[in-house]
């Protein structure tokens, strides 16, 4: 069988470049895909002009989503529905849009995690201006959190009422939703654990020098074995989600552990430095060996 896999970004990013290197070690060329240059024609096939070629999408056997980037409304639901297309037609996506769709915002993840009985921190998520400053009076000191997003970006720190009225009309006037989350403390350390294929392959505890624990925020990575219970935590999360790989976060405070949040496109570049095993392979080897079967769901 000549095995074809599509990878949906480019190869600007670290990720691709390690995913790439364990491909050619399996004498696989994956084809690159930006996800800006898909067209569907119906009725047809969804093609794409990839960076080497102008080929079929539904002729590849498995397609690695690595990049939904943000844009309009239009655009980020164009390229979810392609991905569902393509599923239809036969072609392995990899992370399934149904999964990426349950990931895409943190507040359908939390509801779809908290609803399955798994712990997520109390969370407060509305529109209205009184009822967000209501939330700050009933959670004390709260973390303010956009809805995309990730690595840490636009997280804010509430503690001061006064404080929360100009940050909540500054984002009334952007049109933005409220995403509320009482501060649990946490010693300013929390855990990333990945999994791929129902199994915890790598996990680190992340410590900052403030309440963010984000690499990219300048926290550094140290190996762990996680305990089961953290460990069960994490593969209860990706099997909620349907997930084939994922990244999950999670905090412990006062001894008990909250799931932070669950990333359907994850990045390993900060715990490949404290990895025991190299994550692109075992991605890579999951995805050929996926295809190989047949794409089997």
């Amino acid at each position: 069988m000549n095995t074809r896999i599509g990878i949906l970004g480019t190869a600007q990013g670290p990720h691709i470049q390690s995913l790439l290197k364990s491909f050619h070690h399996h004498s696989v060329q994956p084809i690159l895909i930006p996800p800006t240059f898909l067209t569907s024609r119906v009725p047809g096939h969804t093609t794409a002009v990839s960076l080497s070629e102008q080929l079929a999408i539904n002729d590849i056997n498995a397609l690695l989503v690595r990049s939904l980037p943000g844009g309009s409304l239009e655009q980020v639901i164009y390229r979810m529905d392609v991905l569902h297309r393509l599923e239809k037609s036969g072609v392995r996506v990899i992370n399934r849009p149904g999964t990426l769709e349950k990931m895409v915002d943190k507040f359908y993840t939390l509801a779809l995690l908290a609803d399955a009985g798994i712990p997520v921190p109390p969370t407060v998520v509305t529109e209205r201006f009184e009822q967000a400053m209501a939330a700050v009076s009933e959670m004390g000191t709260v973390v303010v959190k956009p809805l995309f997003g990730s690595l840490g970006t636009g997280i804010t720190l509430v503690d001061d009422p006064e404080i929360a009225y100009r940050v909540f009309r500054a984002l009334e006037l952007g049109r933005y939703v409220y995403y509320l989350q009482q501060f649990l403390p946490h010693d300013n350390e929390d855990y990333r654990l990945f999994i791929i294929e129902g199994q915890v392959v790598a996990a680190m505890r992340r410590r900052g020098t403030s309440w963010k624990t984000n690499i990219s925020c300048g926290a550094t990575a140290e190996y762990v074995n996680p305990d089961p219970v953290l460990a069960q935590l994490a593969l209860n999360t990706a099997d909620v989600l349907n997930a084939d790989y994922v990244g999950v976060d999670i905090l412990i405070s006062n001894d008990k552990p909250y799931v932070l949040e669950a990333n359907g496109i994850p990045g390993w570049m900060g715990l490949q430095t404290v990895a025991k095993v190299n994550i692109a392979d075992l991605l890579v080897q999951y995805v050929l060996e996926t295809a190989a079967a047949g794409g089997a769901f």
